[in-house]
């Protein structure tokens, strides 16, 4: 069998010769099937199912029936009813951000470029609690900070805590939850840019008589940021919508929106109510990583 010419053009180079079409050619999209039908069946009719129960007629009941009534007043009633709750969400995952990156950025960059030969174990030590469930680890942190536990017990000795003050049923116990328990979804991203940083590159600042701040900030801290974002929203956006820390650390007057949602569902089954607060906190949230996202791609430019 002879090979076919490549057909001459104009310029009178030979054609590339045209792809070939073989029997895998659909084999790519075949593998995407069950991932695609696994999103559509976990994730897009249970989200539209979810809107559909948002516009729900408020007045029907699980005994009577829903009718969709596309009754979108539900959305203005439930922010205007729970308002407090998203507030204290974003602000108690704002303070339990800001205490995960005093801590974890540190740990981070000294276990990619300071731990040598500890570097395993330490990986090992971040991730380690999260072998146990998120309710186990909770519950520690409630026999931690118990009236009777040794933090509480040391802050009276040192008077930073009256004889009868506190740490448990308060915002500190909330906030100091979310940071434990999401404190790896931060440093494990950042790791995995500061491990990559090539050290040399600090060598080069000292030469040109950089200071260590000015090494940071114009060096480590820029090639850092893909690490850095991907953690911060890893760790903004679960602490955002988590009941279980309130739940167990605080009281009434600390609960969360995910408690609100919790109660609607599972406690006074108002489906409607819960649906649109769910929205309505998924559209806060997409909103403020949208606007996050901008200005960190800004400041990535400049």
């Amino acid at each position: 069998m002879t090979a076919l010419a490549h057909v001459p053009t104009p310029s009178g180079q030979a054609a590339p010769p045209a792809p070939r079409r073989g029997r895998y050619g659909l084999l790519p999209y075949l593998l995407l099937l069950p991932g695609a039908a696994w999103l559509v069946i976990f994730f897009a009719l249970p989200l539209l199912q979810l809107a559909a129960a948002s516009l729900y007629d408020p007045s029907g009941s699980l005994s009577t029936g829903y009718a969709l009534t596309w009754a979108f007043g539900n959305y203005p009633e439930a922010m205007q009813a729970y308002w407090p709750q998203f507030v204290r969400s974003f602000g108690y995952s704002a303070i339990a951000l800001v205490l995960a990156l005093l801590m974890g950025y540190p740990l981070a960059y000294a276990i990619a470029q300071k731990a040598g030969r500890w570097k395993n174990l330490l990986l090992v030590s971040v991730v380690a609690p999260m072998f146990t469930s998120f309710l186990v680890r909770t519950l520690a942190w409630k026999t931690i900070l118990s009236d009777n536990g040794w933090v509480v017990g040391l802050l009276r000795d040192v008077h930073l805590l009256g004889p009868d003050g506190r740490l448990l049923a308060t915002p500190i116990a909330v906030v100091l939850g979310l940071t434990y328990n999401f404190l790896p979804f931060l440093v494990l991203p950042l790791y995995a840019s500061l491990e990559r940083l090539d050290y040399r590159l600090l060598e080069a600042a000292s030469d040109l008589y950089a200071s260590s701040f000015q090494a940071f900030r114009r060096v480590t801290l820029p090639l850092s940021m893909p690490g850095l974002i991907a953690g911060t929203l890893l760790f903004f956006i679960p602490a955002t919508g988590d009941y279980i820390n309130a739940e167990l650390l605080g009281t009434p007057n600390e609960y969360m929106i995910g408690n609100v949602i919790d109660s609607a569902f599972l406690v006074r089954l108002d489906y409607p109510q819960g649906a649109a607060l769910s929205f309505l906190l998924m559209a806060a949230i997409l909103a403020v990583v949208f606007v996050y996202l901008r200005r960190a791609g800004t400041e990535e430019v400049l």
